[in-house]
């Protein structure tokens, strides 16, 4: 089971029918198994990659409050080593990030090559809460959508592969887990009063996100959308785009030095 990447253009629809798994998906023991097929293979494609020291990979997590974003790089990105890990989250911008350009904050930690790098939310906030909360002006944010799609281009051409993943879930099952972080002191502190405000603007982030992946899914770095309503069936369907992207890498453990091999008969 694949999900398609967004063409560049298309508005996609992110009405709450979008975010429950997609007809036909595995469910029990058989969702289990392919879902831990694909961590395993995760696990190797990410180490030949370590090994291969010359490319990267860059998936970009994006969500509403309670989406799924910390769950999935648990539960799926867990499979990759720590070793060759690099998981980023952005908050609000410091003083300092603010004293510069934007996109500043965030190539500086872009994944080195021979690492995975995850981002827990993104650039694609300067489109989303910057405007939404009316952080910045509308001709300001609205040439951003150009500068984001010449950042992840150059990013691209430096041998970094890009996914952009938007984990889509309903206000149904936003509601059902704000209540849940709410009853239970282990999941509580995740919870702030900021986040109802963003509930209540549900319908300005729908647009934003609209436009955000409309504009900026191209061949390079293309968008997903992830129906999240249900944990293990998103767990499924990243694991499926992160193993399909690496797969298309083909990252290759470098051949043995003769010399080296030739060590071997010199162990006692």
């Amino acid at each position: 089971m694949r999900l398609k990447p967004i063409p560049n253009g298309t508005e996609v629809e992110l009405d709450d029918e979008a975010a429950a798994p997609p007809h036909g998906a595995p469910e029990g023991k058989k969702l289990k198994e392919e879902t831990d097929a694909l961590l395993e293979r995760l696990a190797d494609l990410s180490t030949a990659l370590r090994a291969e020291r010359t490319r990267a990979l860059l998936v970009v997590l994006q969500a509403r409050d309670a989406g799924g974003k910390d769950g999935t790089i648990r539960r799926v990105f867990g499979a990759v080593s720590p070793q060759y890990l690099e998981v980023r989250s952005f908050a609000a911008p410091t003083r300092d990030e603010l004293a510069h350009d934007f996109l500043w904050r965030v190539h500086r930690v872009v994944p080195q090559l021979g690492m995975v790098g995850v981002f827990n939310r993104s650039h694609y906030e300067d489109v989303l809460a910057a405007r939404v909360h009316h952080l910045v002006p509308k001709e300001v944010w609205q040439k951003r959508y150009g500068h984001i799609e010449a950042f992840e281009r150059l990013l691209s051409d430096s041998g970094i592969t890009i996914v952009k993943l938007f984990l889509h879930v309903s206000r149904a099952e936003q509601k059902k887990r704000f209540l849940e972080r709410l009853q239970k002191r282990r999941k509580g502190w995740k919870f702030q009063e900021g986040d109802l405000d963003d509930r209540r603007l549900w319908d300005e982030y729908t647009h934003a996100y609209r436009d955000a992946i409309a504009k900026t899914s191209t061949d390079s770095a293309p968008w997903y959308v992830v129906p999240a309503d249900d944990k293990p069936t998103r767990d499924l369907l990243v694991a499926r785009i992160v193993v399909d992207a690496l797969e298309r890498m083909d990252p290759q453990f470098p051949q043995l030095d003769p010399k080296l091999v030739q060590l071997a008969d010199t162990i006692d």
